[in-house]
């Protein structure tokens, strides 16, 4: 696991926050833990600030800005996606999204993004599918895309009676079993760190809760959130509950250190902001 850079550790310091702000120097203080220096943490502060990313809240203290707030909303999710799933009926949400779409708010890369967050796969050029199980269909899934930057006017909607070829394709596009091996690999490694963890040094145990933690949380954010038979639901639901317990421990542990919040959400979905 690679050490976070400052502007990802910054935002998800922003997204774990109570009181969803963050001063300066409490950043100061949790970047130095990973070697990051002060100068290093100021100019990522103004560089997120020029780009919209956070914007001040008081002298010294910020906030996050209008640029993240669809990222930051779907990232903040991630403890109660479960919730925003239902049985699947064999029927799939379908998105016309052409690669570089005219008029298109955001980069290509942020296009993707977005479909890849919404666990959207593409079938044929420009169709990307996937299952409709997730609470309020075709609805729910344009106004989750349009917040994260696709195109007001991109067409959703819901596919069934697809040809034989087509419906095994489609089942194919997710690698349910890779899916299933990684909600058990990483549950047990995390069930097994919190168990080693209160022979850690402080420092060392916040620093590795935020690598291991993220990692975690990173998963879960692009997750597909697939139904039965696409995956093994009770391992997924097992995962989700272990990464929850361990988001708890990490807060702890950083609010023993520093008395700040364990920077959460994905280090990827952070760094994607700016």
């Amino acid at each position: 696991m690679h050490p976070p850079k400052p502007r990802s550790l910054i935002l998800n310091l922003l997204l774990a926050a109570d009181d969803a702000t963050l001063g300066a120097r409490e950043a100061i203080g949790a970047c130095a833990l990973f070697g990051i220096r002060e100068n290093s943490v100021r100019v990522a502060l103004a560089r997120l600030s020029a780009a919209g990313l956070i914007e001040a809240a008081e002298r010294g203290r910020y906030r996050l800005g209008p640029a993240a707030t669809g990222l930051a909303g779907e990232v903040a999710s991630w403890r109660d996606a479960e919730q925003r799933t239902h049985d699947w009926h064999g029927e799939w949400i379908a998105v016309h999204a052409p690669p570089r779409p005219r008029g298109a708010r955001r980069t290509p890369h942020e296009h993707e993004r977005a479909l890849a967050m919404l666990g959207l796969r593409e079938l044929d050029p420009g169709l990307h599918l996937r299952p409709d199980n997730l609470a309020g269909g075709v609805d729910g899934v344009h106004k989750r895309l349009h917040a994260l930057g696709l195109d007001e006017g991109i067409a959703v909607f819901v596919v069934r009676d697809l040809d034989a070829a087509r419906e095994a394709r489609a089942r194919g596009l997710w690698d349910g079993k890779r899916l299933n091996r990684l909600y058990r690999e990483r549950r047990t490694a995390l069930e097994r760190w919190m168990a080693r963890a209160p022979g850690f040094d402080l420092d060392v145990a916040a620093r590795e809760a935020y690598l291991h933690g993220n990692e975690a949380i990173r998963q879960l954010v692009f997750d597909p959130w697939l139904p039965a038979p696409l995956v093994d639901i009770a391992a997924r639901r097992a995962f989700v509950n272990a990464v929850q317990r361990f988001d708890d421990f990490g807060h702890r542990i950083w609010r023993q250190l520093h008395q700040l919040p364990l920077p959460t959400g994905a280090d990827h979905a952070a760094r994607a902001l700016h």
